[in-house]
């Protein structure tokens, strides 16, 4: 018996109905009626939503930058890595999470590589997340960005990579960018020397947003 092949695959199922009951400010409902492999048909409703980036931003001494934002759906104040939507169809999700950290964290940063890229729940929502390592950080030029609503009281920290590792595993953080970055950065290390500097460049393509 040959190798399986361990990868996704693209596939879509026939849609005989489909409607839009709720449209909001960046993201929509959709129902869809699709039939199943035994010819039956089911009806299932997903949230639309335009993708997102995120950064994990590591400095000089192995920490991470990190955000405490409060979260209305959840009802805490969770630990995150910045992050943001892709807010223009097409958008180079590169020069997005550029953006973002900008924005969120007033740094750049010299090296940008693919970390990882992730469905967060794909059996109620179509979003996609692309989540880059950034390194070689420093300060940015020119004014901070002036945050409003929640980001207006996000507090910054910089914190050991292996305390936010320690944190995912004990159930103390639960935000699911924070937690598959670090955790894919754990992984990818554990390949040895040079293993960063081979994940994918920062421009490699994304088939669930594509961008020219």
């Amino acid at each position: 018996m040959g190798k399986q092949d361990i990868r996704d695959m693209p596939e879509e199922w026939r849609i005989t109905a489909t409607g839009t009951p709720f449209t909001g400010n960046k993201t929509s409902v959709r129902t869809d009626d699709v039939v199943m492999p035994g010819g039956g048909v089911a009806r299932r409703d997903y949230q639309v939503h335009p993708g997102s980036v995120a950064v994990l931003a590591l400095d000089e001494q192995d920490r991470a930058l990190v955000l405490r934002q409060y979260r209305h759906p959840v009802r805490q104040k969770l630990w995150e890595i910045p992050a943001g939507l892709l807010d223009v169809p097409g958008e180079n999700p590169l020069h997005a999470a550029q953006r973002e950290l900008y924005e969120e964290a007033h740094v750049k940063a010299g090296d940008w590589r693919v970390l990882t890229d992730v469905y967060t729940t794909p059996g109620g929502c179509d979003e996609a997340v692309r989540i880059f390592l950034a390194r070689d950080l420093a300060a940015a030029e020119g004014e901070r960005f002036e945050v409003a609503e929640e980001e207006a009281d996000m507090e910054l920290a910089r914190v050991p990579v292996a305390d936010l590792v320690r944190g995912v595993l004990a159930g103390d953080l639960h935000n699911n960018c924070l937690a598959v970055g670090v955790l894919s950065l754990t992984a990818a290390r554990a390949a040895g020397d040079g293993a960063l500097d081979a994940l994918r460049p920062a421009e490699a393509p994304w088939p669930a947003r594509p961008f020219s």
